[in-house]
């Protein structure tokens, strides 16, 4: 309990931390965001000062002192009130993030789940029957399928899948004739579009979880106490899974919380060359056209994930480590 209320803690000031630069910087960067967005209506034509004092108050132009700022900026998170998009005018930033975010984790979701569960699984195995046909195999496929940049297998297949068979479509999330809804042929014109986007991210992150798995694996067989439960005669399943890997899963359990943590930042060059509507697009957008609310608003909800995701690590290593709850400690 110690070891979690500390770790909690740290979690604690870390995301406070986060949240308070994620507020000064882009006030101390020269200039002011709002003030160009402001200068684009002033240009469209005369402006009267109403109008002008509307606008401002709209993208929160304020001679507010830094510290009110500071204190308003707080309430506006606990009211998830994160400002008015300049890139998307007038609609809000929460819901441009309401818009993505399902995109987002359904397909970056699902496939770190599977890519940890599969590729981790075959490390298990490849350790346990290592020098055998099998671990040289899927090994060496692995080692090379890790190496491919997501982007640049994304290309390669769109052009073998999408242009050169036309099996898949080459773009979007959906059907552009369809219109969004909870209906059968609108998710399953949703599924055709995900599984290229996808297969590039299982693809291409599988290989980690298996070797950094195989690895871990190794070494926990050569350890003494996996040794003593060979020499007392234990099933091999149990040794297995019981032993050494239910320790060798640790480093992989904590990697696996921070890749879920940073789901909703999406596969930011998959989506782009996917043009899927997600995260990653959005971010991309935010950061091309200087949307600095926009950009605050993902860069926070990037940040409180990470977090959450670190202390479900925590309490999973709790969990799977005596050591940690005898100690208190890192083990």
């Amino acid at each position: 309990m110690r070891y979690l209320i500390r770790r909690g803690s740290m979690l604690l000031l870390t995301l406070w931390s986060a949240i308070t630069l994620n507020f000064l910087l882009p006030r101390l960067m020269p200039g002011n965001p709002a003030e160009v967005m402001l200068a684009k209506f002033k240009g469209k034509g005369n402006m009267g000062p109403q109008a002008i004092y509307a606008i401002k108050v709209m993208l929160g132009i304020t001679n507010e002192s830094l510290w009110h700022q500071y204190l308003q900026y707080w309430g506006e998170i606990f009211h998830f009130n994160f400002g008015i998009s300049y890139t998307y005018f007038p609609y809000s930033v929460t819901h441009m993030i309401a818009q993505a975010l399902p995109w987002t984790l359904v397909l970056i979701g699902v496939t770190t789940v599977l890519s940890f569960l599969i590729g981790t699984g075959f490390g298990i195995w490849a350790a346990w029957t290592r020098g055998s046909w099998f671990d040289m195999s899927v090994t060496s496929i692995f080692t090379f399928t890790s190496s491919f940049p997501y982007f640049w297998f994304a290309m390669i297949v769109v052009f073998i899948l999408a242009f050169t068979f036309q099996v898949f479509p080459n773009s979007g999330g959906y059907a552009t004739q369809m219109v969004p809804g909870f209906n059968m042929a609108f998710l399953g014109s949703a599924i055709y579009h995900s599984i290229l986007p996808a297969l590039t991210i299982l693809v291409s992150s599988l290989g980690g979880w298996q070797l950094q798995m195989r690895n871990n694996m190794i070494a926990a067989l050569n350890e003494d106490y996996v040794v003593l439960a060979r020499a007392k005669g234990l099933p091999q399943r149990v040794l297995a899974m019981g032993y050494a890997a239910r320790n060798a899963i640790l480093p992989n359990m904590t990697s696996f919380a921070m890749s879920l943590g940073f789901v909703v930042s999406g596969a930011i060059l998959v989506e782009l060359v996917f043009s899927y509507p997600g995260m990653g697009s959005l971010l991309y957008n935010a950061v091309s056209n200087e949307d600095y609310p926009l950009m605050q608003g993902i860069f926070l909800m990037i940040v409180v994930c990470v977090v959450a995701a670190n202390l479900v690590a925590d309490i999973v290593n709790v969990a799977l480590d005596p050591r940690i709850r005898r100690g208190g400690g890192e083990a």
